[in-house]
């Protein structure tokens, strides 16, 4: 598409040199024209004879609104009359409207009143655009007129937003089904939407000084799109841009820090239950076997390792810095930290910015620009990586190596991440805390997870972003390659705050955090316990290779509770085609039921469920399976689990393998058989239908958002 620059570009320059932060209607027109954007016919009058004649040019019936910089809200003011039909009835309105407009603001600068065509009908819909601190410019759709202030049925995608961004934005809001033509009524023309849609987000990207754009209403007819009313609110003062180190510096710093050839502990201690101490012992105790520096100003020998005063006085390289001292001494030691060259400073300890200690945190930063340092922390509990034998904290080693990397912005949620991986024995590649997150955030370690070949799934939970379009970014590309899945805490709204436009007011925080995450590939996990079993589950489940699931059980409640489940985490059930529901029938009594979910009945033998499992295992129309047991004394809960784990891994030798879950329920018996069916492979929870399927659900989010199988 080519936009005419030139002209918008003169038309916020004359905004800005006349000290204005919104643009009159006219020249909101302008910017629209000037970028393909439709809208009415219409003219500016600025007497009630120049408005009779404006109206009568146009053509009846036409729309009558207030022009004036000081009055956004024209509704409110009432500065909006519809539905003129004679130039008797257009001089009356201008007297009207401009009445209206001084008794609102008896400052406000009137220029005229806006003569516009009335448009025959349509569907009203919104698009607008927002500046949001964390992502930068996004782009909005929902319903328009005063259902948008109602309904709050609005989606976001970062803008510039790609075509394919913006057919999902239709399709993103609860009432898209309106749009597709309900009761006779003709749908919308998805492709006009789509590409005002996208004229919008590329104008706000082009112009970062347009920081709130409303469309409101723009009738969507079958034949096109039409924006009845523009409103643009301006900010000639954006923020900064943060400093990012390119991707590969990121990389290459990461990897020194995950792969330190040695380690300094500033603060070391020989006493117990100082934190110097704990720290210096998991890196003995955790088997990390680079050199550990003790720096400590009067001590000699700590743990059996020589002492140095000053990390400037080892002789050798150092890779990271652990801090375990107070928070007051933090500055002067990274000094020297970055004059030795020390790719990372681990920041223990607390006193920062969480207390109110902006200042002292913003020295942090500088020093670690200035001397290329990355900062983890401050205010964490330091980080494990396992492949390493590396446990940078001073929290209890750990040591079961795997394939998750975690993260937490918190250091209770740390804890519960760590104490949740020792009890289930999931294997980690790496736990790290970020706390405040001065320098590294999340998308430092996407990247060097990313290509991490000890890593096959991230998992992160933070309480915000820091820079939500950097992460953004990064997040589409890896999740293309290994699962991302992300706890975002504080999903309430930021409240009402005073916005100038529609979409601004509308743009709650987490509302964009969910747009944004599924544009970028990201699985929300809704819950601690959501993140922690999606980062133990989804490894060890095969890829789907297309979206039909069946259920097989042995209750018919179990089966129907399982069919929720998979509706809730937009699993597709499968249609059972009448040879397979035949082939089931033969393994089940008459007063089972094939279709889906296949009831197997409680009373049936062992080999019952073994036959329709390896049947539904051999069907290649049938892709991911999850199982309902119910406890029985003819198949006791461990008949059950061992009976699955033969009957996957003898499909697996002939070169068969299929996502599996299970849910089983009954007495205490049923955990100890859980915990052998995730030993063996399959996911699987004693006394839940709704954590099996939410954990299939968020691999074929993946495998969808990834591009391995077509969306249900």
């Amino acid at each position: 598409m080519t936009y005419d620059k030139n002209a918008v570009r003169s038309i916020l320059d004359h905004a800005r040199a006349a000290g204005r932060e919104a643009l009159t209607a006219p020249e909101a027109r302008g910017i629209c024209e000037a970028y393909g954007i439709v809208i009415p016919k219409e003219g500016v009058a600025t007497s009630a004879e120049d408005a009779a004649k404006v109206a009568s040019d146009i053509g009846f019936p036409v729309v009558m609104k207030i022009v004036s910089p000081q009055i956004l809200h024209k509704t409110e003011a009432g500065g909006v009359i519809v539905g003129v039909k004679s130039s008797e009835q257009a001089a009356q309105a201008y007297a009207t409207i401009v009445g209206n407009a001084r008794k609102h603001d008896a400052k406000a600068e009137i220029l005229g009143v806006q003569v516009q065509q009335m448009l025959p009908g349509g569907q009203e819909v919104i698009i607008g655009a927002v500046t949001d601190p964390a992502f930068g410019k996004l782009v909005a759709f929902g319903l328009g007129g005063i259902l948008v202030e109602v309904l709050k049925d609005i989606t976001f995608r970062l803008a510039p937003a790609s075509n394919e961004d913006a057919l999902s934005m239709l399709d993103g809001i609860a009432a898209a089904e309106i749009l597709r033509g309900v009761r006779g009524a003709k749908p919308a023309n998805r492709a006009a939407l789509a590409g005002m849609i996208e004229r919008v987000s590329s104008l706000v990207s082009d112009f970062p000084q347009i920081s709130e754009m409303d469309l409101n209403p723009v009738f969507a007819t079958d034949v096109g799109a039409t924006a009845a009313d523009v409103r643009i609110v301006l900010d000639f003062k954006p923020a900064p841009a943060r400093y990012r180190p390119s991707p590969e510096l990121v990389v290459a710093q990461m990897t020194r820090i995950m792969k330190p050839k040695g380690v300094a502990v500033i603060g070391a201690s020989a006493e117990d239950g100082k934190i110097g101490n704990s720290v210096m012992k998991n890196l003995i105790n955790g088997g990390y076997q680079g050199a550990i520096y003790p720096i400590h100003p009067s001590a000699d020998l700590i743990m059996g390792k020589k002492v140095y005063k000053s990390v400037k006085d080892v002789p050798g390289e150092i890779d990271i810095a652990v801090f375990a001292i107070p928070a007051k001494f933090v500055a002067k030691a990274l000094v020297e930290v970055g004059e030795k060259k020390i790719a990372g400073a681990i920041l223990i300890p607390s006193g920062f910015a969480e207390t109110g200690n902006v200042a002292g945190q913003n020295e942090l930063v500088e020093i670690g620009l200035k001397y290329g340092v990355r900062l983890m922390g401050p205010n964490i509990y330091g980080f494990y990586y396992t492949p390493s034998n590396l446990c940078a904290t001073f929290c209890t080693a750990y040591d079961v190596k795997g394939k998750a990397a975690l993260s937490s912005q918190s250091g209770g949620i740390g804890m519960a991440i760590i104490g949740f991986s020792r009890s289930a024995k999931m294997g980690v590649s790496a736990i790290v805390g970020v706390g405040n997150k001065c320098d590294i955030d999340e998308d430092d370690l996407l990247a060097y997870f990313e290509q991490d070949d000890n890593t096959q799934i991230i998992a992160q939970h933070c309480e915000d972003l820091k820079d939500g379009r950097a992460f953004a970014e990064v997040a589409k590309r890896v999740s293309k390659k290994k699962p991302v899945v992300v706890l975002k805490a504080g999903r309430t709204s930021m409240g009402a705050r005073a916005a100038s436009s529609h979409t601004g007011a509308l743009a709650g925080n987490d509302k964009i955090y969910e747009d944004v995450f599924k544009q970028s590939g990201v699985i929300r996990a809704r819950s601690l316990r959501d993140l922690l079993e999606f980062a133990r589950g989804i490894p060890l489940m095969p890829t789907p290779k297309g979206n039909n699931v069946i259920i097989i059980t042995g209750a018919g409640g179990s089966g129907v509770l399982l069919s929720d489940a998979c509706v809730d985490n937009g699993l597709t059930l499968m249609a059972m085609p009448a040879d397979l529901d035949a082939a089931f029938r033969k393994f089940i009594p008459p007063f089972g039921a094939a279709g889906n979910p296949v009831d197997i009945t409680g009373g049936e033998p062992p080999t019952t469920y073994q036959n329709t499992v390896r049947l539904g295992l051999q069907d290649p129309r049938i892709h991911a399976l999850i199982l309902g047991y119910w406890h029985t004394i003819i198949t006791p809960p461990m008949v059950f689990a061992r009976l699955m784990v033969e009957v996957v891994a003898e499909m697996r030798a002939k070169g068969i393998e299929k996502p599996v879950v299970a849910s089983l329920a009954g007495d205490v018996e049923v955990e100890e058989a859980a915990e052998y069916l995730y030993q063996h492979g399959i996911p699987s929870y004693a006394y839940s239908t709704e954590i099996p399927v939410a954990v299939l659900g968020a691999k074929y989010q993946w495998a969808r958002g990834a591009g391995l199988i077509p969306s249900a």
